[in-house]
């Protein structure tokens, strides 16, 4: 009993471990960021969703969750927030909404048939999650927060693509397009190195 007991917290304690390092690597990531050509460069892309990812796949849906969470409070230490809180709701929120499906659905069957589902799964709920986040709640906060008009965000998008016009526009054209690369270039990455790291995460 007693060493049955041993061997679940040393288990505790090893993922606990790795969900710290996997969230490090997330946070240094997650400094690295740049804008794509056809979103507004307040819209910047960062790799740290990829540790994330993996974290969910070799740990679990839970765990992913967790990696997130931590990534986002460790960021938000080192860099503080310009939203009281908002953004870095918001974007646990979106990351979660990529990451909780995708390894769902790989922890039901590990194939490399599920994990293409799972990151399809999660690439679009990610796309239609963040959309609806940034219609409803981030753009508007930024507005206020910054006391600028949401035509000023909007305008960003508009020298970028003419077709961008209104709020609806700049989610269709640019937040949801991204949101759309983003989860791409994540689940592309992560397929192709997850087979190289995951036998250190399953010792």
């Amino acid at each position: 009993m007693k060493s049955e007991v041993s061997l679940k917290r040393k288990s505790s304690v090893k993922t606990l471990t790795k969900i710290g390092v996997l969230s490090a690597v997330a946070t240094v990531l997650m400094l690295f960021d740049f804008p794509l050509w056809f979103a507004p460069n307040f819209y910047q892309l960062d790799f740290s969703e990829v540790p994330v990812l993996i974290g969910g796949f070799a740990l679990g849906p839970i765990a992913g969750a967790m990696i997130e969470l931590v990534k986002i409070l460790l960021n938000f230490v080192l860099n503080g927030t310009d939203t009281g809180g908002i953004g870095e709701i918001a974007n646990l929120i979106v990351g979660c909404s990529f990451i909780v499906p995708a390894a769902y659905i790989y922890k039901h069957k590990k194939s490399v048939k599920s994990a293409v589902i799972g990151m399809v799964v999660g690439t679009l709920c990610l796309t239609i999650i963040g959309s609806a986040l940034n219609y409803f709640v981030l753009l508007p906060v930024y507005s206020k927060v910054f006391g600028a008009p949401i035509e000023a965000f909007v305008n960003m998008g508009n020298v970028i693509n003419p077709a961008i016009v209104d709020l609806k526009t700049l989610v269709l054209y640019a937040v949801a397009p991204f949101n759309l690369f983003k989860g791409i270039i994540v689940s592309a990455i992560t397929l192709l190195i997850y087979k190289r790291i995951s036998p250190i995460l399953h010792r």
